[in-house]
């Protein structure tokens, strides 16, 4: 029971015990606790992005095949139920153990990234399959959304390849909902040049009910984006939040309190009655000052979003 509840956020904790109680008295004043943390609705459901490990590992020279079980493993002590991995970790050769991973540490994965160039119709035409390869294999374990970041080109895409991208979204969206699952898009910073270009294409573009959206919130201030402002944009698109903060431009270790407020965007989505993912994103830059293990600041990590978001 510790551990179950553990690796629960506080509302999905509260919600166990009334079950488990099976009492009105104790529901109602759970659910009175819980009622402080949000309005009705109102319940983000947080996990973690695996990137940091793979440049945790990148510095020891290790492989995905090596580190999967140490990542997962560590990922579950910090105390997250849920895990966003990338389309490398089921690469032939680290499947297995990824799937073993996830299974001796009990961790979800209700999302996946993967990489797409989708600009390019023979291009996009192997990325859309590789993307629905993927789809085939993790539904079965539970993924209910692939996330996808359109890759960038060298060059400015003119205005007929965002067209063939937006299609192509459109195209892959249609195809993973007959399969049982969902499809979002990420961005970093390429897609917010000239007053968010690309991004906007997206939005204006592709179809709202076959392309949700994931809003990397650090990376929006860096394509130099409001954050609130760029959030009421997406409106209810939005799916999937990953947080990540920095100290006078640089990554910190931890997500913790640094140049974004996100008492702010936490209030934003009280606001909206929020209930989508929202996802620890750590990553190390030059200049990241790295003090602690990264199991700890993944722990830290957690607490802080509990604390902030009111999980």
């Amino acid at each position: 029971m510790s551990i179950l509840v553990k690796n629960q956020t506080r509302r999905e904790a509260l919600a166990r015990m009334v079950t488990l109680a099976g009492g009105a008295w104790l529901g109602e004043v759970l659910l009175a606790k819980t009622a402080l943390s949000g309005p009705a609705g109102y319940g983000p459901l947080l996990s973690v992005q695996i990137y940091v490990w793979t440049q945790h590992f990148f510095s020891q020279k290790k492989t995905l095949e090596a580190g999967v079980e140490e990542a997962l493993t560590a990922i579950h002590r910090a105390g997250y139920r849920r895990v966003e991995l990338t389309s490398d970790f089921f690469l032939p050769n680290v499947r297995a153990k990824t799937l073993a991973a996830l299974k001796t540490t009990g961790l979800e994965m209700p999302t996946i990234y993967v990489n797409a160039t989708l600009y390019e119709a023979q291009a996009a035409e192997k990325s859309m399959a590789d993307a629905l390869e993927l789809a085939d294999t993790v539904k079965g374990i539970g993924t209910q959304w692939i996330l996808t970041n359109p890759s960038p080109k060298r060059e400015r895409k003119t205005d007929d390849e965002l067209n063939i991208q937006a299609n192509y979204l459109n195209k892959l969206g249609a195809e993973l909902e007959k399969r049982g699952l969902r499809l979002m898009v990420h961005h970093h910073t390429p897609e917010l040049t000239e007053n968010a270009r690309e991004w906007r294409h997206q939005l204006q573009h592709t179809d709202a009910k076959l392309v949700s959206c994931c809003v990397d919130v650090e990376w929006a201030v860096r394509g130099k984006e409001e954050p609130l402002a760029f959030l009421r944009e997406v409106d209810n698109r939005l799916a999937s939040l990953h947080v990540r903060n920095s100290k006078a431009g640089v990554w910190m270790e931890d997500f913790s309190d640094g140049d974004i407020d996100y008492t702010k965007v936490a209030a934003y989505l009280k606001e909206i009655s929020y209930a989508g993912y929202l996802i620890v994103e750590l990553a190390y830059e030059k200049g990241t000052q790295i003090t602690r293990s990264l199991e700890e600041d993944l722990r830290l990590s957690r607490l802080y979003a509990e604390k902030v978001f009111g999980l």
